[in-house]
């Protein structure tokens, strides 16, 4: 694989468009109320932009130089991913875009934040520890591990949108003095080096066109003796790519979630250490014996559901209600009260929903993929 050419950062160019896409939305309630009021020029062009690494790209057709060209624009695929999805994000999974184990009669938002009470623990966040969390989206972790270990966490996040709305909801709890938020791309971080006692990123360095570009930048701004802990998004050994039914499911996953290049699990495992970390815990969680599996809220079994608050929540992610929402974002869409494209976006995250299911289901592909790594002392 040929090394990586990093994108140019503009953040007044980002900050424009931003203000341009989203006006005020950021101030508004998650989901419809703030998709009402996107500018629908600049929806094109973040629709085109994004679009055109997938339209007619599909998986028995994939070139090397399709997937290069993903990787080439990383950044800029990343943030128009999330210019596009993540009102339908708040929307339909929350203020955390990540998957989680379930305990027996545990609800869903609870189980989202053991998730990340996890991550805290196995690392030993603890009180007034400088950390970073790296892709941070719109601060749902950050706020969680904030309230449960005690440390002060920077986010970092390379979309203008989600750290408008991570401050708002940082503010509105009353976490400001715990909790920051800055632009970047943390391929080229723009922090000093040795400077965060902890690292953490749940499901977001799979953003990067390489991983150890990104664990090597992680490294870099790292105290010495300081800890890294990930939930990483990998194919497991089972995933072959010279199978087309297992390569369009890897596809349909990169395809909705703003991926350019996912890879698998031993890749990663080389990348941490090649980067320079001591690894001392990995474990595909997926593989737990647990009472139900990550991927039942899109898999629609709603029996699996422990409370009605939890059935009226899951009932939005399954088939059933993507198809509903797709017949209202088209209807809202030709009365021109959303803007076109709308709808595209949200088939896409349905593409990527039934990918997603069908890649736990046949132990292709995990969300969460745990390693703790540290930064040598010397």
């Amino acid at each position: 694989m040929a090394p990586i050419a990093l994108e140019n950062e503009d953040h007044s160019r980002d900050a424009a468009f931003n203000k341009i896409l989203h006006g005020k939305s950021a101030a508004e309630k998650a989901g419809f109320r703030a998709m009402l009021q996107k500018d629908p020029d600049a929806q094109k062009a973040a629709i085109d932009e994004y679009f055109k690494h997938w339209d007619n790209k599909l998986a028995g057709t994939e070139t090397a130089e399709v997937r290069e060209a993903r990787r080439a624009e990383y950044a800029t695929l990343t943030r128009h991913y999330y210019n596009l999805a993540t009102d339908l994000y708040e929307y339909g999974w929350g203020a955390c875009f990540h998957f989680c184990r379930f305990a027996y009669g545990e609800g869903f938002y609870q189980a989202i934040a053991r998730h990340e009470h996890y991550l805290a623990h196995m690392m030993g966040l603890r009180d007034g520890m400088k950390v970073l969390d790296v892709g941070c989206g719109v601060g749902g972790p950050a706020r969680e591990i904030a309230k449960f270990s005690g440390a002060n966490i920077v986010g970092l996040n390379n979309n203008d949108y989600q750290i408008e709305r991570a401050q708002r909801y940082a503010a509105k709890e009353g976490l400001t003095h715990q909790l920051g938020f800055t632009k970047g791309d943390f391929m080229q971080m723009s922090f000093p080096p040795n400077v965060f006692d902890a690292v953490y990123a749940i499901e977001a360095t799979v953003h990067a066109p390489s991983l150890v570009g990104v664990y090597s930048e992680i490294f870099r701004v790292l105290k010495p003796g300081g800890v890294f802990g990930v939930y990483e998004w990998l194919m497991t050994d089972i995933y072959d790519n010279d199978n087309a039914h297992h390569r369009d499911i890897r596809l349909g996953i990169e395809q909705g979630d703003g991926i350019s290049n996912m890879v698998k699990i031993p890749e990663a495992l080389e990348a941490i250490q090649e980067a320079g970390f001591k690894l001392e815990f990995h474990e595909d969680l997926a593989e737990r014996n647990d009472a139900r599996p990550w991927y039942y809220p899109l898999d629609g079994d709603l029996r699996m559901a422990s409370s009605l608050g939890d059935i009226i929540t899951i009932a939005r992610m399954t088939r059933m209600g993507r198809t509903v929402v797709h017949g209202l974002v088209g209807g809202l869409e030709r009365v021109g009260l959303l803007p076109k494209g709308t709808r595209k976006t949200a088939d896409s995250l349905g593409v990527a929903a039934d990918s997603l299911v069908a890649g736990g289901k046949e132990k292709l592909f995990t969300p969460m993929y745990l390693m703790i790594a540290r930064k040598p002392e010397k």
